[in-house]
């Protein structure tokens, strides 16, 4: 899937939509076994169109369109990587952090701005705190200073940097071995996701009927 608008990619609510619907249509297609999202040309994604809504469109329709396009990621049972092709800035990072694995080239920003204009990313930081942790998170977000490709590395936002170029086949790479799990990399990935919003004896409780589900397909 590669988001597509304009030199930066932004972002509005028909094209949230349609990436929702889209991701919705993959995760429901037995066919299809991954998703590889990126974006076209030299830019991943700005994030959402600040400029229309400065224009007079609504703020709520552009929030609530990234906000239900975020909230289906730990849904999927399809495993989904992130060729991070160039920048990935605010709600561009959100959909980095969202993703399972990520891959970006050594020239990306990743993370959000709007500190740096005088508002907050109240949406795009939630997949932010919840990869990273507030602590780390806040390194971005509070300063409005977008991680570097490398930095973004090690704190664990994205799995790999490398040159341009390459960031699609290194995504694949990792897509293809999530895809080993076979029928249990459904099941498994939502369990990711839904045991980290656990404490950790309530995971544990959980994890035993998955576990034993696991022997009776």
């Amino acid at each position: 899937m590669t988001i597509r608008n304009g030199e930066r990619n932004l972002l509005n609510p028909g094209m949230l939509t349609d990436i929702r619907t889209r991701l919705q249509e993959c995760d429901d297609n037995p066919d299809i076994r991954a998703v590889l999202l990126t974006g076209a040309g030299d830019t991943f994604c700005g994030g959402l169109d600040i400029g229309a809504i400065r224009a007079g469109a609504d703020p709520a329709l552009f929030g609530k369109a990234l906000m239900e396009t975020l909230r289906i990621f730990p849904r999927l049972g399809l495993a989904v990587a992130a060729a991070v092709n160039g920048d990935a800035l605010a709600g561009g990072a959100s959909f980095v952090a969202a993703c399972d694995f990520a891959v970006a080239v050594d020239s990306a920003r990743i993370g959000t701005m709007e500190v740096s204009a005088g508002m907050w990313p109240m949406i795009a930081q939630v997949p932010l705190i919840h990869r990273l942790g507030p602590r780390v998170a806040m390194e971005n977000i509070g300063s409005g200073e977008p991680f570097t490709a490398a930095r973004a590395r090690e704190v664990g936002l994205v799995q790999a940097v490398v040159e341009a170029g390459r960031a699609a086949e290194v995504a694949r790479e990792w897509l293809d071995k999530a895809l080993r799990a076979a029928g249990a990399g459904a099941p498994g990935r939502r369990s990711v996701y839904e045991f980290a919003s656990m404490s950790y004896d309530d995971a544990f409780d959980a994890s035993l009927s998955r576990f034993t589900e696991l022997f009776s397909r």
